[in-house]
């Protein structure tokens, strides 16, 4: 619900999306130039004269309609297409590359938010059974048989963990007003739901070609998309180079019929005017040729990034592959930590309580659950990173096994 919510308001989306319609609009442009170019022109002109004592007067007009087109001899102006083709497509893969980087921002604060709050739980949890050690101590020392020095450490023990709830609550407001931004919402009256980590479903890792990135990855299809307009504007650099022919014809009625330098004819009549125009640049100081080397530059610098980018993706998958691997091989320590975690704390408890235990022995197994607790809590969550972190690295999405 989150991630639907941020594809229609986050402000980075929008103006990526906008960036797409431009795009769009510039190809529309350029594949334009391949038709004749075609214009309707209509001119009325009233002419008063007077010579050698005699005054004229005429009207003259016409209505006529015109075609230019530019012969593509050299593929200027369709390689020019094919070049805003392939940048709108490269629009369109960044726009998705800043999509999957948003959705990415959004689980992977959503799971901060919801650790933080598990941390907040954890941190009254530890603060109730400080209260509870503290009250033994303080009935033994009553009596006479407890230790002064021992509710001192106790009650120190229970204002430093009073002093982290704060901290943990600004950092659970800071998160969740992080995740309002990615979602494009205002920090005001932003809530998310409480739902433990340990609730969520892991997807399983299904094995995939390498090869497969290079369809997957938006960021690989920008880089390529982006080569290929490159590649285009070396040949409409290069076109430059050689002649041009347009050609041009007009056609319509006017008046007078015809119009000569020392006679007009009057009368209306139809008009056709055909011509063809022929350019080759002579000099120009070598710019058109530096033009076309800077096209083959910077299409042998998008080649050397293009390279990297599929060495870095897939750099980036057997990181999160490896993450997991070494994550699966933690999870029976983590979990036997916790288990004799909490019950060395329970018979330290129990012992003590009964007045046969010793407090620092205590004291240990309740800051060892403590840190247990922290550090599952911590490993849960990082799970979830790792996952995460390959979906990302994969190009977003998710595919299912196969059903038997």
């Amino acid at each position: 619900a989150l991630i639907a919510q941020a594809a229609a308001a986050n402000a980075n989306l929008r103006a990526a999306s906008a960036r797409v319609r431009q795009a769009d609009a510039r190809a529309r442009i350029a594949h334009a130039g391949l038709l004749p170019q075609v214009d309707l022109t209509g001119n009325a002109a009233r002419i008063r004269g007077r010579s050698d004592g005699q005054s004229l007067r005429e009207t003259d007009w016409s209505a006529l309609l015109s075609a230019s087109y530019e012969v593509d001899f050299w593929g200027a102006r369709q390689a020019a297409a094919s070049s805003a083709s392939d940048s709108l497509r490269a629009g369109r893969a960044d726009r998705d590359a800043l999509a999957l980087t948003v959705n990415a921002g959004i689980a992977n604060t959503y799971f901060a938010v919801q650790a933080l709050r598990e941390r907040l739980s954890l941190a009254e949890a530890t603060l109730d059974v400080a209260r509870r050690v503290l009250a033994v101590l303080e009935s033994r020392h009553a009596a006479g048989a407890g230790d002064a020095i021992a509710v001192a450490t106790q009650r120190a023990l229970l204002a430093n963990a009073e002093l982290a709830l704060p901290a943990l609550r600004q950092q659970e407001i800071e998160a969740r007003g992080a995740l309002a931004l990615l979602v494009g919402h205002e920090p005001e009256g932003f809530e998310v739901a409480t739902r433990p980590l340990a609730s969520l479903t892991e997807p399983e890792v299904s094995p995939g070609l390498p090869a497969e990135l290079l369809q997957r990855r938006p960021d690989l299809q920008s880089a390529e998309a982006a080569l290929r307009a490159a590649h285009a504007d070396v040949t409409v650099a290069r076109a430059a180079l050689f002649p041009s022919l347009t050609l041009t014809a007009s056609g319509g009625v006017q008046n007078p019929g015809v119009q000569a330098a020392l006679v007009t004819l009057a009368g209306t009549g139809n008009s056709l005017t055909l011509g063809a125009g022929l350019l080759q640049s002579v000099f120009d100081g070598g710019r058109r040729r530096a033009l076309r080397d800077e096209a083959a530059a910077r299409e042998e610098e998008l080649l050397a990034g293009y390279r990297g980018a599929i060495i870095a993706a897939l750099l980036d998958v057997e990181s999160a592959l490896s993450a997991i691997r070494n994550l699966e091989a933690q999870r029976v320590a983590q979990d036997e930590s916790l288990a004799q975690s909490l019950r060395a704390f329970q018979g330290a408890q129990a012992r003590y309580t009964a007045g046969s235990g010793d407090y620092l022995t205590l004291l240990d197994a309740q800051r060892s659950l403590t840190a247990a607790r922290e550090q599952r809590l911590q490993y849960t969550l990082a799970r979830l990173q790792a996952r995460l972190g390959l979906c990302k690295a994969l190009g977003g999405g998710w595919t299912r096994p196969a059903t038997p």
